[in-house]
C-alpha cells in the first residue's frame, strides 16, 4: 500500500486497531546481532499506548531485552487488511499488583503455578512510534481493485497508510 492515502492516528485509535489482534510478533536483538522473533499474546494496550505480554523470567527474550530493550511489535490481521509496526522500548517489570490486574484464565496454561509462579513477569513496551497499512475493503473489493489497476495500466492504491502517535 505504498501509494495509500497517509493519515495520522491517535493512540486511541491505535488501540482499536489492535484489539482483536490477540498474537503479536515481539522482535527483539540476540548478543550475536541477530533479531529474533516470536508470537506473543498480547495482555493489554493500556491508555498511554504501551503494551504488555507476561513472560518466563527465564526466557532467553529476557535476556534479549536486558542487553537491547529496544524492539518492534507487529500486528497483522490479513482478514481484514490491517496490520502495524510498533517501535519500542521493552522493561522487564515485576509488579504483584499489575500481574493480578492483568491475569486471565487462559494465562495458566502457560503458568501452572498462576500468579504466585516465580518466573511470571511482565514486559511492558514502552511505545515510541508505531505505523500501520489498512484497507477497510473486503477481499473481494481489494481483488477487484487490483485487476482493475492490471487491466488499466494504473498503480494500484488502496487504504491508508500513516503513523501513530504514541
Amino acid at each position: 500500500m505504498e501509494n495509500s492515502k497517509e493519515t495520522t492516528k491517535t493512540k486511541g485509535e491505535f488501540k482499536e486497531m489492535v484489539k482483536d489482534i490477540r498474537v503479536a510478533m515481539l522482535c527483539t536483538h540476540s548478543a550475536d546481532g541477530h533479531i529474533h522473533s516470536r508470537p506473543m499474546g498480547t495482555t493489554e494496550v493500556d491508555e498511554e499506548g504501551n503494551i504488555w505480554f507476561f513472560t518466563r523470567e527465564s526466557s532467553p527474550k529476557t535476556e534479549e531485552i536486558e542487553d537491547n530493550p529496544d524492539v518492534c511489535v507487529c500486528y497483522s490481521a490479513p482478514d481484514d487488511n490491517t496490520y502495524v509496526s510498533v517501535m519500542g522500548t521493552a522493561k522487564l517489570i515485576h509488579d504483584p499488583q499489575k500481574i493480578e490486574r492483568l491475569w486471565h484464565p487462559l494465562i495458566k496454561v502457560w503458568f501452572p503455578e498462576g500468579k504466585d509462579d516465580p518466573e511470571l513477569l511482565l514486559i511492558k513496551i514502552d511505545t515510541h512510534s508505531a505505523e500501520y497499512w489498512d484497507s477497510s475493503s473486503n477481499k473481494m473489493v481489494v481483488l477487484f481493485n487490483m485487476a482493475k489497476a492490471l487491466v488499466t495500466g494504473k498503480e494500484y492504491s488502496e487504504g491508508e497508510y500513516g503513523k501513530i502517535n504514541l
